[in-house]
């Protein structure tokens, strides 16, 4: 299973690559990359501050700019992220899903507000609460990413779906025709690997 690498160096760094083919279609695909391994132990995740969820979710038409993130929703974000991830992995190792991440994206359905709760204070006795407005908009776009990690998932594309070949790269992207890596610069990389690990060998023999 492919693991984010935690230890490295977060938040800094301008990866300068194109969304990761499939990524343009399914948010969700867009989540699982939105922690990016880079060469030199070096990583990005653009999650990382209530600001980065902000703006992550405003792009991908997921909440209005004024939301206000804050830590504790971010962190949501960024748990799902690590679930969805979970599921892509298993999904493309061909191994079980893992049932707490099966959990959390169930979870994430389900919380979707579709009536306001029943509560009960001393001052006004029964009434109807409503969810915080950053809650219910986070919860709304938790639903979304989920529904769209399970329609990946059990969809026709679920078969296109594969991780990138090219170290340290941890990205994940849906295959179109030959190419199996998802960028330019990882296939450059990968090739460039190639062609030295050959040079050795000869120089090897």
């Amino acid at each position: 299973m492919r693991e984010t690498d935690t230890a490295a160096t977060a938040g800094t760094v301008d990866p300068g690559l194109p969304p990761a083919p499939g990524a343009e279609h399914y948010p969700a695909l867009a989540l699982a990359n939105s922690a990016i391994a880079l060469p030199g132990a070096q990583f990005l995740d653009v999650l990382d501050t209530p600001s980065g969820s902000n703006q992550w979710l405003v792009d991908h038409d997921l909440a209005p700019a004024d939301v206000g993130m804050q830590e504790m929703c971010a962190a949501r974000l960024r748990s799902l992220r690590e679930q969805v991830r979970a599921l892509l992995a298993a999904q493309v190792d061909g191994c079980p899903a893992p049932a707490d991440a099966l959990t959390a994206v169930n979870d994430a359905l389900t919380r979707v507000p579709t009536a306001a709760p029943l509560g009960w204070d001393s001052v006004r006795g029964m009434h109807r609460t409503a969810p915080h407005p950053i809650d219910q908009i986070v919860d709304q776009a938790l639903g979304i990413l989920a529904a769209d990690a399970a329609d990946l998932l059990t969809g026709p594309d679920a078969e296109r779906l594969t991780a990138c070949p090219s170290p340290p790269c941890n990205r994940y992207l849906l295959r179109a025709g030959r190419r199996h890596w998802c960028s330019v610069r990882c296939g450059d990389r990968a090739r460039a690997a190639r062609a030295y690990a050959r040079r050795a060998q000869t120089a090897d023999g």
